[in-house]
């Protein structure tokens, strides 16, 4: 080994190849050795970025959730209209088939369709039987309206008309004015 002068470096192992310095050891070597301390987190920037690509998303997720919910009252609209006109025809064709009593027979400028839409929930008492015959458990309700109010058209009325006639009930309609999502019908031309 040489001697030591001044500014030459110790070194560590034997012989002069090896020229690897020594560090003394750090008392915790989990704290790193620069004088700052490191902060672990998100900065203020990130903090704004993240919560504008949040908004953004927001912003975008709405109107797909609100046009959802829309097609979902229009599903259940079609589904009770369906339903309605099902009883008033099965109303219908048990008038002609003479299932229906005198005492509840519709007049006959009704054509044996209902005199309203509570008689296919009420029901009627059948010729030579005991019981009643009920074509609705109970009135749907109008998913745009949310009440169980229903326009209605009988036979002699325009089709047009936004009132019913007094000739029994022929069809029914919503009475919302809202327009559908193909933007060109409104719900009450259903």
């Amino acid at each position: 080994m040489g001697t030591k002068r001044q500014g030459d470096k110790e070194t560590r192992g034997q012989g002069e190849g090896n020229s690897l310095p020594l560090v003394p050891p750090s008392p915790c070597p989990l704290v790193p050795s620069s004088s700052r301390p490191t902060e672990s987190g998100f900065t203020l920037l990130e903090l704004i970025i993240a919560l504008g690509i949040i908004a953004i998303l927001t912003a975008g997720a709405i109107p797909v959730a609100k046009n959802f919910i829309k097609r979902e009252k229009e599903i259940e609209l079609r589904r009770n209209l369906r339903e309605i006109r099902k009883a008033i025809d099965a109303y219908q064709l048990a008038c002609q088939a003479g299932q229906i009593g005198p005492l509840d027979k519709p007049p006959p400028e009704n054509m044996c369709y209902p005199e309203s839409l509570e008689v296919l929930v009420e029901g009627v008492v059948p010729l030579n039987s005991v019981g009643k015959i009920r074509w609705l458990r109970r009135l749907p309700k109008d998913p745009f309206t949310g009440n169980t109010e229903w326009g209605t058209r009988s036979v002699d009325d325009d089709p047009n008309s936004a009132t019913g006639g007094s000739n029994g009930v022929f069809d029914v309609y919503s009475k919302s004015n809202e327009k559908a999502l193909d933007g060109k019908t409104q719900y009450k031309d259903w």
